[in-house]
């Protein structure tokens, strides 16, 4: 009994934990997930010549620090996800896109994280 209770709590703190979406940051599984259930955009907020090089499949370019007047014909509650090339610039187009009002955000960091 104590083994199956065992085996039991162990897969229940691995699947819930693999899944969780913490202040918004995600990975790139989870990234998929959103993008499938949410139909979320993904916004490469680098600039347009690192864009050119190579983003992930269908994102858009969203500069960081024009993320808030590229997006601003979507509504404040279409799920967003942003990634940049380390994951600094991500969080703060993150925290832009918070403070103009969108609600649905998510930040995948680095796009070195899908691959």
């Amino acid at each position: 009994m104590k083994k199956i209770l065992l085996i039991c709590i162990t897969v229940l703190l691995i699947t819930g934990c693999s899944s969780k979406i913490v202040n918004g940051k995600v990975t790139c599984n989870q990234k998929d997930i959103v993008m499938e259930k949410e139909n979320a955009i993904l916004v490469d907020v680098r600039t347009k010549e690192e864009y050119e090089e190579g983003h992930l499949d269908n994102a858009i370019n969203a500069p960081y620090d024009e993320v808030v007047s590229k997006l601003k014909d979507y509504d404040k509650d279409t799920p967003i996800v942003v990634y940049c090339r380390s994951g600094n610039r991500s969080a703060k187009a993150y925290q832009s896109l918070q403070d103009a009002g969108y609600t649905k955000l998510y930040d995948l960091g680095s796009i070195s994280n899908c691959g």
